[in-house]
């Protein structure tokens, strides 16, 4: 299968290609030339969840891998759980932080990783990203000691929780991190312009490991499958037809893998695009205008992005017919209603840090009686620790994988937002 630039469809790459180069000319994101269909859906859902990865992905990935290679490298991308949690009788959440670096974008990162480390061939690879917390720590890890790829981080500086930093700033190695003083956004945009820059990125093998690389929203796809699989064991088929995902919403790459997995055919009714303060896409749906505010910094900090990078792809799905348009809407939590939802979580049983809440609270004004409403967990409480015991009001403990990194020395250089400075970082 071919994939193709959104921006100028005449490049088309595979899916080697696509993960090596990351963005296509003008910043274009690459896209699958087909969705792939499944007849049998429920005979899938019966799988175990790397069986059934394995069977979801290879279309996308068979001009480049054989099944046998996808299969090894699923199994080692994909080994901790994705689980459902029952909160209510016609609530649960889907639970994605049971990984190495307690959130969700372990998936996404570690398939890359392995996926590129078979492409590359030796080749020397220079990984370039941003973060706004959580894709640091995961793109970090799944890198880390991999001969022959270097990995540069830029975080907005004093904009992300404390030990979200730690995870990805205390390594070292083939890992550099850099805090920049400005927003997330800002951030995206040095990546952008480092793209742009045809010199650099042909000097140090230029990729982008951000959810704009098209083998991070693959691998996403499968934990949609995975959740349904569990309901479906729990449930039965009657109860999918009535499936809606909430969805906690920064650079909208979780919604667009929850698109791909509707397009393949699992039976999902909907989903709400749930963000905070950085209302740009509850604001577009509503008045047709794109108009991104500038960034506001929240206690959901993963999700302080006013200009999403995967927008394009998902406006592309529903402008292509290929998910019907009414299958998504958004909606904006405050911070108030977020502190609250956690509150209210955790009277139900139930400890949430706030990115969960925001889409806990979105599903409440949103889902109907009838429907069965799934929320995402994309990161572990304890990522959060002083949000979650300010608003609780009681401790929490910190899992092995935050107490080790905890009293680590943070090895980040600062810099400005100018391109020429972090040209220069760079090339250095």
């Amino acid at each position: 299968m071919k994939f193709y630039n959104l921006k100028e469809n005449d490049e088309q790459v595979s899916f080697a290609g696509a993960v090596k180069q990351g963005l296509g000319r003008n910043q274009g994101l690459f896209f699958p030339e087909s969705i792939p269909q499944f007849d049998n859906i429920e005979a899938l859902l019966a799988l175990p969840m790397v069986e059934r990865s394995v069977k979801v992905l290879y279309p996308f990935v068979s001009e480049d891998l054989t099944e046998t290679e996808l299969t090894e490298i699923v199994t080692e991308a994909f080994n901790f759980p994705a689980q459902i949690q029952p909160i209510s009788e016609n609530r649960a959440i889907l639970e994605l932080f049971h990984g190495p670096t307690l959130a969700f974008k372990d998936f996404g990162a570690r398939f890359m990783a392995k996926c590129l480390q078979a492409f590359s061939k030796g080749k020397k690879v220079t990984i370039l990203t941003a973060t706004s917390g959580d894709t640091g720590a995961a793109v970090a890890h799944a890198f880390h000691g991999i001969a022959n790829i270097d990995v540069v981080i830029l975080y907005p500086k004093g904009k992300i929780s404390l030990l979200q930093e730690k995870m990805f700033t205390t390594l070292g190695d083939n890992i550099r991190t850099v805090a920049v003083e400005g927003t997330f956004d800002d951030c995206q945009a040095l990546v952008k312009q480092s793209f742009d820059d045809q010199a650099l990125k042909e000097a140090l093998g230029l990729n982008s490991a951000n959810s704009i690389n098209i083998s991070r929203l693959l691998a996403q796809i499968c934990y949609y499958f995975e959740a349904v699989a569990q309901l479906y064991r729990q449930q039965g088929a009657q109860a999918l037809k009535e499936v809606v995902f909430s969805i906690p919403s920064g650079n909208f790459g979780n919604l667009t893998a929850g698109l791909f997995a509707k397009a393949l055919g699992l039976p999902i009714k909907r989903f709400i695009a749930a963000t905070n303060a950085n209302d740009t896409v509850p604001r577009y749906l509503q008045t047709g205008q794109w108009s991104p505010n500038e960034t506001v910094a929240t206690i959901s900090n993963a999700m302080d992005v006013s200009n999403p990078n995967n927008w394009p792809r998902v406006e592309h799905m529903l402008k292509a017919g290929l998910v019907a348009q009414d299958c998504v809407s958004s909606v904006s939590i405050d911070e108030e209603q977020t502190q609250m939802t956690m509150i209210q979580l955790a009277k139900l049983g139930y400890i949430s840090e706030p990115h969960a809440a925001v889409a806990y609270r979105a599903l409440q004004y949103n889902a109907l009686d009838s429907e069965f409403g799934v929320f995402l967990g994309t990161a572990h409480p304890a990522k959060f620790k002083d949000v979650v015991e300010s608003t609780l009001g009681q401790p929490i403990g910190l899992p092995k994988e935050l107490a080790d990194c905890a009293s680590e020395t943070i090895l980040s250089t600062t810099s400005s937002t100018d391109f020429a400075e972090l040209k220069a970082y760079l090339l250095s």
